[in-house]
């Protein structure tokens, strides 16, 4: 018989690549990770790492075992999803990932009616860019991930997720005082090629869709100021560093005293949110609520 426990070690494995990363994952020792690697090997009779030096890859057979995990993962889930929606009445808890322009719009507008709605639900959210939310989901340290469409890949546990569209925003221009198109009802990217520019940094997958927008335009931006707080950008703006563009959700909470916003002609470079889920736990009753809070705050933002 497989112990499931180790499946999810073998699975973690598969996920991180390391025995390190892996343990840190689960929050386990690296030596009690290898521990359950090898009583795993030696419950199925085969080898299922292959080991060279301090690195360790899997196995053909370690491979179609980790996928077998996952599915054995994917059940689990959907068996608590189904043991939930039985019960009577609506209590628990749900861990929500999420950038901080996203808390701000969706999710907290989403929470306080949650509140109201299910008092006995608890929900905590977590702070995160990029797509650390996503890795949260799939280390089981959070529920729901609310993510930003990006180039970036998880490798094979991107398809233990299951997402779904939140909401798509347009990017705004956000000038300095006096320049030559303050004035204009809107701004086209390419009369913005020569000036200098306030971006996310790399890897924050804003900058990328800025530097995306400015390519489409016919023009690589010339960046002279980075930062990922879009308070900090529109202060630079406003004090004359240069020119950004800034997601139409994240003016809402900032003082732009002293620039100016446009919107920009065209298709302008449009941010697009997605909640992701582990597969099998979407049907579960707090996971539903909550999803279903979450689209009710994010239509407002949405372009018709």
């Amino acid at each position: 018989m497989i112990d499931p426990r180790r499946l999810r070690v073998l699975r973690a494995l598969a996920d991180h690549g390391t025995v390190t990363a892996a343990a840190g994952a689960l929050y386990l020792s690296p030596s009690a990770v290898s521990q359950q690697l090898a009583a795993l090997e030696a419950e199925v009779g085969h080898a299922l790492l292959e080991r060279r030096g301090r690195a360790v890859r899997l196995t053909a057979t370690g491979v179609v075992l980790a996928l077998h995990a996952t599915r054995v993962a994917e059940q689990l889930e959907r068996a608590e999803a189904d043991l939930a929606a039985v019960s009577t009445g609506v209590a628990g808890e749900v861990v929500i990932a999420a950038f901080a322009t996203s808390i701000i719009e969706v999710v907290a507008p989403a929470l306080a009616a949650l509140r109201q709605q299910a008092p006995r639900v608890r929900v905590r959210v977590n702070d995160s860019e990029g797509h650390n939310s996503l890795r949260l989901v799939l280390d089981g340290e959070a529920d729901i991930a609310v993510a930003v469409e990006h180039g970036f890949t998880l490798g094979s546990g991107g398809d233990r997720l299951l997402r779904e569209p939140l909401y798509a925003e347009p990017f705004d221009a956000v000038l300095p005082p006096g320049h030559p198109l303050a004035d204009a009802a809107s701004v086209d990217l390419a009369d913005l090629a020569e000036v200098a520019w306030i971006t996310p940094w790399p890897g924050n997958p804003v900058h990328d869709m800025v530097l995306r927008g400015c390519e489409d335009a016919g023009f690589r931006p010339r960046v002279e100021c980075l930062s990922d707080d879009f308070r900090a950008v529109c202060a630079l703006v406003a004090a004359g560093a240069g020119v950004a563009l800034v997601p139409r959700s994240a003016l809402h909470s900032i003082d732009v005293t002293g620039a100016e916003v446009r919107p920009v002609t065209g298709r302008p470079p449009t941010r697009r949110v997605f909640t992701a889920v582990r597969r099998g736990s979407e049907t579960h009753p707090l996971l539903e609520l909550a999803l279903g809070g979450l689209r009710a705050h994010a239509a407002a933002l949405s372009p018709p």
